[in-house]
C-alpha cells in the first residue's frame, strides 16, 4: 500500500504550504491535508493537521525553520485536521501559543492542552513581525459554533479552512483557475456545510476583505481575485 506523501512548496514570499497526500488506498480518489507556514519574527502554523501527520508535516517544517521558532499555532476551529497535532507542537516549541476564536478558547481548547490559547474575536488584531492578521468570526460556515478565519492583511491571503475542500490529492500547490466547480462537486458526495441561515452574509464579509491568495485547507492554493471566487461559491450555496 502507498504511504502519504508530504511536500514544502513557497506560495507566496515566506509563506510555505505544507501538504500532505494521501494516496487513493487510504482515501478513496484521494485527498490532501495541508498546512501553511507564515515565516515572520513571530513564525505562525495555520493547521496542524491530524496527530497522525506530525512526524511527516514537522519533517517539512524543519526543511525551512527550527521547529521549536514556532510562536503560533492557529486552526479555524476544533477537528482532528484542524488541531488533532496540536499538543505535539506545543510540546516542540515551548513558546508557542494556540491561536483559535474566543468560542473555541472558551470551549475546547482551554481543557484540551495545558497552554492557554490566545482566543480571538471577531475583527481582532494578531501581529506576526511584519503581517497583520485580523481573525474573522464565521459561525457555522461550513461548520463549527466556533468557526472562523485569519486574513493577512499585509499580504492580502485568506487562511480559509475548510471552504473551498477540492478533491484529488492536491498535487499543484497554486492554481489560477476556477476551484469551485471541484469542490462543489465534492460537497455533493459529502456535503460538510451546515447551510446556516447567516452563510450568505458571512461570505460576503470575506469577499468585502477582496483576498488575493486563498491559502485552502484541502486541495491547492489559489491566487487571483479570491472575492469573485467567494461570491461564486455563495451563489452555487444559495441555488
Amino acid at each position: 500500500m502507498n504511504a502519504p506523501v508530504a511536500s514544502i512548496t513557497e506560495i507566496a514570499p515566506r509563506l510555505h504550504r505544507i501538504s500532505v497526500a494521501m494516496p487513493p488506498e487510504l482515501i478513496p480518489g484521494g485527498f490532501s491535508f495541508n498546512q501553511y507556514l507564515l515565516m515572520d519574527e513571530r513564525p505562525l502554523l495555520f493547521h496542524t493537521g491530524p496527530r497522525k501527520l506530525f512526524p511527516l508535516v514537522s519533517e517539512q517544517i524543519r526543511k525551512v525553520m527550527p521547529l521549536e521558532q514556532l510562536r503560533y499555532i492557529a486552526f479555524s476551529h476544533v477537528e482532528a485536521d484542524e488541531c488533532g497535532a496540536l499538543p505535539d507542537y506545543l510540546a516542540a516549541a515551548p513558546q508557542a501559543r494556540p491561536v483559535c476564536s474566543e468560542i473555541a478558547a472558551m470551549v475546547s481548547v482551554s481543557d484540551l492542552v495545558d497552554v492557554e490559547p490566545i482566543g480571538l474575536a471577531d475583527g481582532q488584531v494578531l501581529e506576526t513581525g511584519r503581517h497583520r492578521l485580523t481573525w474573522q468570526s464565521t459561525p457555522h460556515l461550513p461548520h463549527g459554533w466556533e468557526c472562523g478565519y485569519l486574513f493577512d492583511e499585509t499580504s492580502r491571503t485568506l487562511f480559509c479552512g475548510d471552504l473551498f475542500t477540492q478533491p484529488g490529492t492536491g498535487d499543484k500547490a497554486l492554481v489560477h483557475d476556477d476551484i469551485v466547480e471541484s469542490s462543489e462537486a465534492f460537497r455533493g458526495h459529502m456535503d460538510y456545510f451546515s447551510h446556516s441561515v447567516n452563510a450568505p452574509a458571512l461570505i460576503d464579509k470575506l469577499a468585502n476583505l477582496r483576498p488575493q491568495l486563498l491559502a485552502c485547507m484541502h486541495g491547492s492554493a489559489w491566487s487571483g481575485d479570491g472575492a469573485s471566487q467567494l461570491r461564486k461559491l455563495g451563489r452555487s450555496l444559495s441555488s
